[in-house]
């Protein structure tokens, strides 16, 4: 009786225990799944591919709510020669619409690989930005909007870049005919809108991330907000850090996953490979080729993509503890953002570099930044590098491994992604836009010649745009 008693007693805190053990593990799966979530689905979609007929990872499966966004976007609906029909893609049937159904993997239109991804920007954001719109997975920072009366910005979803890389390869006489004739159709389209001629393009975006994307317009369109890589190609009077956003490259080695290479995996202790002899700002390239080249541990050669030269720069980033980043024909260069998926800590010197994200984000603890001035003094950049002890290595090789998320472009987006990065830079930007628009309406009631937003305007380009 007595041990009958006691299995009753133990039976209910047998019960209780087993209820507790099966919540916490319940709990447990659900805040592992939480945490792993925008990676699975991305790894989801990776595996579809873009070419392929699968559905999106499952999303929301619901158009994103503007009044939660961070930023509201207009877009205008260009006819497709000036976007995805610079990849071939045509509307879907007689008279079909402007834009791709992206909520299917085989809507999606590829983009062309090599070289020209590094340039590739316009095609992430806009994708984004219809994914917003048609209810497809995105993190929702950026909405599309259908009028221009609530936006924060207007974006113009011209492919610059790639009507760049697509048109200046033409054999001559018609190099690059039909991309100053694209630019010169988006002109005219900009002239006709009442959006431009209501802020005289202050508050459009404007996609130009190759430094040659853009050259005949860029003169004309200097009031929008500049995407751009750097500002190696425009007067300060075009483009400049107060009104314009620096985007990172789209890398083109591969990431580094599950990184375990740490300090002493690496054996080489500084890298760079690429084109040595450059014009103009790029001349500091060969000075410190003639200073490093014979440094134990130092691997400095020529390399071009050409070949297996991506595999070749992928495997020596990956064996090595620093890489150089060296200003080239302009400032900036993809190789930056290939040696910070590869984690291997860049040393930049480029003296007029501008940095993606730099005002969230602090490069001093993943980089080394020397000016050229420094690095050209001999003896001053090996005695720098070797001077980093290990403990300090390992440190800005784990930031580098936290911050790499912030310069991958992929679609779908995800949360701190470069293109959530990019809408949220522009959003920041917002506050300054309207200041200038505002500014600019002050006596708009006393102007004689006011534009009539309802007709386009005869006069010259430059004289629609309010100064």
């Amino acid at each position: 009786m007595a041990a009958a008693g006691a299995a009753s007693c133990r039976s209910p805190l047998a019960w209780l225990f087993a209820l507790a053990a099966a919540l916490f593990f319940a709990s447990w799966c659900l805040l592992l799944d939480s945490a792993a979530g925008p990676a699975a689905a991305a790894r989801a979609y990776h595996g579809l591919g873009l070419g392929g007929g699968g559905r999106l990872p499952a999303g929301p499966g619901t158009k994103c709510d503007p009044a939660r966004a961070l930023l509201r976007v207009f877009m205008y609906d260009l006819p497709p020669e000036f976007h995805f029909g610079l990849l071939d893609w045509k509307p879907p049937g007689f008279g079909g619409g402007v834009w791709p159904d992206v909520r299917h993997a085989g809507g999606v239109p590829e983009y062309p690989g090599g070289l020209n991804l590094q340039h590739s920007i316009e095609y992430w954001l806009t994708l984004d930005l219809l994914a917003s719109e048609q209810g497809a997975p995105t993190p929702c920072a950026a909405v599309r909007v259908p009028r221009a009366a609530d936006a924060d910005v207007v974006l113009v979803p011209f492919f610059a870049s790639l009507s760049f890389n697509r048109h200046s390869r033409v054999v001559p006489p018609a190099r690059g005919s039909e991309d100053r004739a694209l630019q010169r159709r988006l002109l005219e389209y900009l002239a006709s809108r009442p959006e431009w001629r209501r802020t005289g393009g202050r508050d459009h975006v404007v996609l130009a991330h190759h430094p040659n994307g853009m050259l005949d317009a860029r003169y004309r369109l200097w009031p929008c907000v500049f995407v751009l890589c750097d500002f190696g190609r425009y007067p300060p009077s075009v483009a400049n850090l107060d009104k314009d956003v620096i985007a990172p490259y789209r890398h083109v080695v591969d990431n580094f996953a599950n990184d375990t290479a740490g300090y002493g995996d690496r054996p080489t202790l500084l890298y760079f490979q690429g084109a040595i002899y450059r014009k103009d700002g790029g001349s500091i390239r060969q000075e410190l080729y003639y200073l490093l080249k014979d440094e134990k541990d130092v691997h400095f050669s020529f390399g071009s993509v050409a070949g297996n030269g991506i595999e070749q720069a992928t495997k020596g980033m990956r064996a090595s503890k620093f890489c150089l980043n060296i200003a080239g024909d302009t400032p900036s260069s993809n190789r930056l953002f290939d040696s910070i998926v590869s984690h291997c800590v860049p040393v930049i010197i480029s003296d007029e570099i501008e940095l993606p994200f730099e005002d969230v984000l602090d490069y001093t603890k993943f980089s080394v930044i020397v000016r050229g001035a420094d690095a050209v003094k001999k003896g001053f950049l090996m005695n720098l590098i070797r001077g980093i002890s290990r403990e300090e290595w390992t440190l800005m090789w784990n930031r580098l491994k936290e911050v790499e998320k912030h310069f991958e472009y992929q679609y779908p987006s995800q949360t701190d992604d470069a293109v959530q990065m990019i809408w949220k830079t522009i959003a920041r930007k917002v506050p300054s836009i309207r200041l200038k628009i505002n500014r600019l309406r002050r006596f708009s009631r006393f102007e004689t010649n006011k534009t009539d937003e309802s007709t386009p305007h005869s006069s010259s380009w430059l004289q629609n745009q309010a100064s």
